[in-house]
């Protein structure tokens, strides 16, 4: 399970200092003064992680040595600061070597070194705001996270969900999800809807950025993000309740409740079969779970999906909602046997 670590990194002076020396550029670790303070073992594991020689690398003193105990190859770090995600990285190789990390940065005069060294695979900076951390079921607004916080579990899938972050292990889960879906509606198995909660929708601003590790490719996948509140800005009305749904299945990019009834809304960066597969795995995952029965699910995405596509949703009572220019969207609707047959097993679900 991938843990999740939210690593203040900008707030003062000597963190954007170190901001400057190791993540604005990757290190040579494997050249002179670098590669004498490491041990055999340290450099060896950071070749194989780092072919090339260079990485970027961040560091916490002896206060966070439980916190960094907890701390893999593969796990996500949000890098933190004047109340936005300033970067988003994943962690290649972790160690403990005061020395390395003081060829790299200058001693804290009263915590010391910076000797829990860990290296990235992958980084890329963001412009997140914490609001929409705060949107999120686990997070309380104005916590503006002082402090690294180690977060697993349920706690970290939300950050990745709710921020779209998108990593190998997280497309593994989703494929697994994809074909429980399709067993439960072979063998007519309902799922149970305990635990839902139903959350605030945030504004969103920032684009698409990816980075890549050699195990696969990871997404900050700000496109959804950003399709999401173009859609709910076309259709926002005071009639309507606009929200998050947090289910055990994860947590819903929009449910809307109003006096036409409610729908379920999941949106994708793109309109390709994957896309349209993974929208209806997850509307059919989620809709069970909807604190009032869902009367709607739809698809949404920044283009026309094919033909063949639109009928597969249709097929599961699912409308096909996508853009056609900028600030306007077109809806295929579900035929309504279908639909109503469909509602029978969401609702009984």
């Amino acid at each position: 399970m991938t843990v999740v670590a939210i690593q203040p990194s900008y707030g003062n002076p000597a963190a954007r200092s170190h901001w400057h020396d190791t993540l604005d550029h990757e290190v040579a670790f494997a050249a002179p003064p670098h590669a004498t303070a490491l041990a055999p073992e340290q450099l060896s594991n950071l070749l194989a992680a780092h072919p090339t020689g260079r990485a970027r690398f961040w560091g916490a003193t002896k206060a966070q040595d439980r916190n960094m105990e907890r701390l893999r190859s593969g796990d996500v770090v949000l890098f933190t600061g004047g109340k936005l995600v300033r970067g988003v990285g994943e962690i290649g190789v972790t160690f403990r070597n005061a020395a390395f990390a003081d060829t790299m940065w200058s001693r804290d005069p009263d915590k010391g070194s910076w000797h829990n060294v860990y290296s990235l695979t992958a980084f890329e900076p963001t412009d997140i705001p914490y609001e929409e951390i705060w949107a999120l079921p686990s997070f309380n607004t104005g916590d503006n996270f002082m402090g690294l916080r180690v977060l697993e579990g349920a706690k970290a899938e939300e950050i990745l969900q709710g921020l779209y972050i998108e990593t190998p292990y997280r497309q593994q889960q989703l494929s697994d999800m994809e074909s429980a879906v399709a067993t439960a509606l072979a063998d007519g198995l309902p799922v149970e809807p305990a635990g839902t909660r139903v959350v605030a929708v945030e504004g969103f601003h920032t684009p698409v950025t990816t980075y890549e590790r050699r195990s696969g490719t990871v997404l900050v996948n700000r496109s959804e993000a950003l399709l999401v509140a173009e859609y709910i800005s076309s259709v926002d009305s005071p009639d309507l309740s606009i929200r998050r749904l947090r289910t055990p299945a994860g947590i819903t990019d929009i449910h809307l409740s109003g006096p036409k009834g409610t729908e379920i809304v999941e949106a994708k960066r793109g309109s390709g079969h994957g896309f349209v597969r993974e929208a209806l795995a997850q509307l059919l995952d989620y809709a069970p779970h909807s604190p009032q029965p869902a009367d709607l699910l739809t698809g949404l995405f920044p283009s026309r999906p094919v033909d063949r596509d639109i009928a597969l949703l249709h097929r599961y009572g699912i409308d096909c909602l996508f853009r056609t220019t900028a600030g306007h969207f077109e809806r295929s609707a579900a035929p309504s046997d279908a639909r109503n047959h469909m509602q029978k097993v969401w609702h009984s679900a």
